[in-house]
Formats: C-alpha cells, structure tokens, sequence
C-alpha cells in the first residue's frame, strides 16, 4: 500500500463527502443522550468535537475538552457489531393464504456503511466476529454480505478510558491491520494510512501529500502515550488453564452476590454473539415470522433443558460467561473471546470489574 498521507484538519469534511458521493452511508460516533453512539451522519459537524469521556466502573459521563479534537474519547456504550449483526433479523415469513401455507425465506437489505472512527480493540472484536459466522464450516450469509459491504475507517487511540485494558489482551491502542484506511489525529490534521484497495478508491485523484518525518513520529507518540496511560490490566497467562481449576472457588458466590444478572455487560460487548429463534404471529395467525434475536447467558431461560434451566442461580450464569469468555472461547475459536475494551465493566450497573474477579480468583495460584 502506498505511503502514509497528511489529511489537513479543514479538507477532513472532503473525506465525508467522498464517502457519501460514493455510496456509503456513514456511521460514526455522535453524543445522543449524554453519551457517545454511533450513528448515520451527514457532516464532521455530527461528530463529538470538543467532547471526552470519563469512566469507571459502572459509571460513564461525557465532559467537554475545550479543543477542536474529534476523536478524544474512548469507546461507548455502541459497539460496531449491531450493524453487521443486528439485534433483531427475520428470517423468514409464513403466509397462510386459501391454498395452504406459503413460505419465504426473508433478504434482508445491505447496506453499503462506512464505519468512521473504529478503534482497534473494537477491529479484534470484528476479527473474532468473523472467526464465529465465517470460519466455523457455516457460513451467516447476511454476515457475510453485510461485512463484504462495508468499509472500515480506524481511529488510533489518544485517550483510553480507565476502564481499558487492550494492552493486556494485545488488541491495541494502535490499529495494526483490519482496516481499509486509518488515521491518527493531530492538532493540524489527520495522519492517514492505506489498508486496502478499497481505502485507496475512496482517496482515488485526491491530491494529499505525504505525510513528513515529523508527523509520522508525532502519530507514533500518540499511541505509545496511549499505550502508557492505560493502567488496568489482565495477567493472560495461562489464564484458560488457572480460571478452568477454579469452578467451584467460593469468590464465584460472592459475584454472584453482587450481580444483577441484568445482561448488559453482553449487550455491549463486541465479540458475544448468543441469539434465539423465536416465532412471531398477528392476532388472525395468518402471518407468521421467524425472528433472530440476541440473547444472553445470563438470562434464566437460556440454558433450558427439558423444561428447566441448567444455570439456575446467579453464581453459575456469571462463572459461565467469565470462564466463557476467557477460558474456552479458546477451545472453540483458537483465541480469547475477550478485546479488552472495558464496556463490560463501565456499563455494569454495579461496577463488576472482570479483571479484579479473575485476580480475586487466581490470587492463590502460583
């Protein structure tokens, strides 16, 4: 790919513009309701310009920064995994007319997205995405031609969250590959780089110059000081084999104690892809539709067997998401179901941090 270019701060809305005139519908991040989501926009002036974020666990709140920045946030309570694989999908529709049953299996619409500003613990929780609906023998073919459709646009992180710890799992802050185009902002302007043939169409006869000695050294800075201001961590080693000898250690209980079992720290997670299938009919039950939903471990009904739930209590349903999550996701997938983004631990109404649970309970390990 070519070398990096230099996007100057007052020609960053002709990016937008480009992608727009090309087809995309852009989706970036936009403050809504006091927090940071992504959504469809029109212009740089959707996005969180001058805005930050402060997190802990089981808090989040937006403050304003006093620069022009637009990228000067961690992640939010969004993950890109709700447009390539939506919360709710039909699958398929039977009509009941005065022959019989018709049935039809549901297409659903692609879009053509660009996704502006993705982080890159949030690329290795697409990577991991596309090892469970790509690589596993089955194909999700809407997956698959939503994924084929999009165009992916990094951001290097400048400013983590307390709650982050991609350092540990190697997912960041800086954005390796997975990318069509990235950039790391500056005070002046934008740093970008060139990830496909598709990033380079969307720069195609745009007479940007390359990006100098300087700003390349700049751009580097700004992610090893990222790098450095992420405090939390995770001890990964070995980790699936000490987390599996410790299913019955009494601190399971105590989580479970403090857990709601309210589901959200798998709702904004970007990797977890649970869901059921459900049948909806109207109140004449001649119109009936097969529904994909999301679904959750924590929920009760979602270990049923034979009429009852295999993970009945709390204690169990947070140990099978954890041990999950951490442990034999690398016996399914060959890697860690975890990007260490930190969502889970912000958005937990009760501040349950995962990385403290897994010290608490490997602490007598040697």
């Amino acid at each position: 790919m070519k070398e990096p270019l230099f996007l100057p701060r007052e020609e960053f809305p002709t990016l937008i513009a480009r992608l727009l005139d090309q087809g995309y519908r852009v989706i970036a991040p936009t403050v809504d309701q006091g927090a940071i989501v992504y959504a469809e926009i029109q212009s740089v002036d959707s996005l969180p310009r001058g805005w930050t974020d402060e997190q802990q666990p089981g808090r989040y709140r937006l403050k304003e920064t006093g620069n022009s920045r637009c990228f000067d946030f961690a992640v939010g309570p969004h993950s890109w995994k709700q447009f390539l694989f939506p919360p709710l999908q039909r699958i398929s529709t039977a009509i009941k007319g005065e022959t019989g049953w018709t049935f039809a299996v549901h297409e659903p619409e692609i879009h053509r997205y660009a996704f502006l500003g993705v982080r890159a613990c949030e690329l290795a929780g697409m990577r991991v995405q596309d090892r469970v609906f790509l690589e596993r023998g089955y194909v999700d073919t809407a997956y698959e031609a939503r994924r084929q459709a999009s165009l992916v646009i990094a951001v290097n992180c400048a400013v983590p969250s307390a709650n982050c710890f991609c350092t540990s799992m190697q997912t960041g802050p800086r954005c390796e590959g997975g990318y069509d185009l990235a950039l790391t902002e500056l005070d002046e302007g934008f740093v970008l780089e060139v990830g496909s043939a598709a990033g380079a169409d969307v720069l195609a006869d745009w007479d940007l110059q390359q990006a100098s000695a300087e700003r390349m050294a700049a751009s580097r800075e700004v992610s090893l000081n990222a790098a450095r201001s992420i405090q939390k961590t995770l001890d990964t080693q070995d980790l699936r084999d000490r987390l599996m000898a410790q299913l019955e250690h009494p601190h399971w209980q105590e989580v479970g104690e403090r857990c709601l079992s309210c589901t959200n720290c798998t709702m904004v997670c970007p990797t977890c892809f649970c869901s059921h299938v459900t049948e909806v009919s109207d109140l004449d039950q001649q119109n009936v539709e097969r529904e994909r939903r999301w679904d959750s471990c924590f929920h009760l009904d979602f270990s049923m067997l034979h009429g009852r739930p295999v993970r009945n209590d709390i204690r169990s349903r947070y140990r099978q998401w954890l041990t999950h999550k951490l442990a034999t996701w690398h016996d399914q997938f060959g890697e860690s179901g975890c990007v260490g983004c930190g969502r889970c631990i912000t958005w937990c109404p009760v501040g349950i941090d995962l990385t403290v649970e897994v010290k608490e309970l490997c602490r007598d390990q040697p």
